[in-house]
């Protein structure tokens, strides 16, 4: 048997049960993601969607199953603990520091990085995929446009150097145009840099253009597991939802 390092899967999930206090809104969700991998969580608004990310991220405890991240016990750590082990989660609201510059969001998102290395190679690459905010540097991010502050949101998660990035909405609020760079930078730091992604997304063409996977959820229940090419080959999905 594969050791945990060596193993593909990076997050399996098996029978979560999730809510808010001891109301459940997520009753039956299984799911894996393997290194490298983007996979795309579908619903309707209600589905269960951001609460089955925040469950995974730590900001809520789950009610039941199981939740294993690297071959360990999710559900044991801390939201801090899973941060420092590889997990980022960005949000649907704008999540940036209005009154810090653009450079100064980005060197917060890395202030639990202890490599100084690390944090340079993170700074590159964000503004590699970003260059927007390189050239932005300087400017106080609540002056930014709101997708431009997606874009930074999305840099301060890469600068923390996530193994694992879970994206709610990317495109909500945003432009066709933000939306595809962010979508490419998603998938070149899974090709590039091995690293994976969770999707949630009510935009189902975004979606199936950059996942490999896909989860449709329905009344807090995975319903349905599929590849990316299988659902692209429906002719409808109204189905499902």
């Amino acid at each position: 048997m594969a050791s945990p390092e060596k193993s593909p899967t990076l997050l399996e999930i098996e029978s979560l049960r999730a809510g808010y206090g001891r109301t459940a809104v997520v009753f039956d969700v299984n799911l894996t993601v393997n290194r490298g991998e983007i996979i795309a969580i579908l619903g309707h608004n209600g589905a269960g969607k951001t609460t089955t990310l925040k469950t995974i991220f730590g900001l809520l405890k789950p009610l039941g199953g199981s939740m294993r991240y690297a071959g360990e016990n999710l559900a044991a750590q801390s939201y801090t603990k899973r941060a420092e082990g590889g997990l980022s989660f960005t949000p649907a609201e704008r999540f940036v520091f209005p009154d810090l510059s653009v450079a100064a969001n980005l060197r917060l998102g890395a202030i639990g990085v202890k490599s100084k290395d690390t944090r340079e190679h993170q700074r590159k690459l964000v503004h590699d995929l970003f260059p927007l905010l390189d050239e932005r540097a300087s400017q106080l991010a609540g002056t930014l446009s709101g997708g431009q502050q997606r874009i930074l949101s999305i840099g301060i998660a890469l600068m923390s150097d996530p193994k694992l990035l879970l994206l709610d909405e990317p495109s909500l609020g945003v432009s066709p145009k933000i939306t595809q760079e962010i979508l490419t930078a998603m998938r070149r730091m899974a090709n590039e840099e091995g690293r994976s992604v969770i999707l949630v997304e009510q935009n189902v063409a975004y979606a199936l253009r950059e996942a490999e996977r896909v989860y449709v959820m329905r009344s807090g229940r995975t319903i349905l597991e599929a590849s990316a090419s299988e659902m692209r080959k429906r002719e409808h999905w109204w189905d499902l939802f």
